[in-house]
């Protein structure tokens, strides 16, 4: 058991994803930091002193100290019942900016790996007449009837 415990853990697969995973944590990290440090002080800047993550819905007054609370920290050591809509909103920044990164990331990575195809070869031509598109074996126009160069039609005889 211990053998096949160790060839499954050894295989590629696990240990990208074991790899990715310890990257992605990393990485919410990062970007976490970058929400809570850098966007959301700037954001309350530009809206007057804004800061979302002390927005809160008081549902039930607590037991241990009376209304009004300031903070939802304040709110839950007084034991009250709240929703904190503020956080929430920082989380769904956090994921909106974090899959924004991951976007460009992986864009600018194909970028980088993707190398452009060869155009296919043409599959028609134009008549030296009428200027319409034709097939390539084409003998003769289709709209203006006439013998293409190189035809047998054009041929001496």
């Amino acid at each position: 058991m211990l053998k096949d415990f160790k060839a499954f853990i050894m295989r590629g697969n696990v240990v990208d994803l074991a790899v990715g995973v310890i990257i992605g944590a990393a990485f919410g990290a990062i970007v976490k930091s970058l929400v809570d440090d850098i966007l959301m002080p700037v954001f309350g800047l530009v809206t007057g002193g804004l800061d979302f993550s002390s927005h809160f819905l008081l549902l039930k007054a607590g037991t241990k100290a009376p209304p009004p609370y300031t903070t939802p920290g304040e709110a839950k050591a007084a034991g009250a019942v709240t929703v904190n809509y503020g956080t929430f909103i920082n989380e769904i920044l956090t994921f909106v900016i974090i899959a924004a990164c991951v976007f460009l990331l992986v864009r600018g990575l194909a970028k980088l790996y993707h190398t452009p195809a060869a155009p296919p070869p043409p599959k028609t031509k134009d008549c030296p007449f009428c200027t319409k598109a034709i097939p390539l074996a084409a003998t003769r126009c289709p709209e203006c009837t006439s013998a293409l160069p190189g035809s047998p039609a054009l041929a001496p005889a």
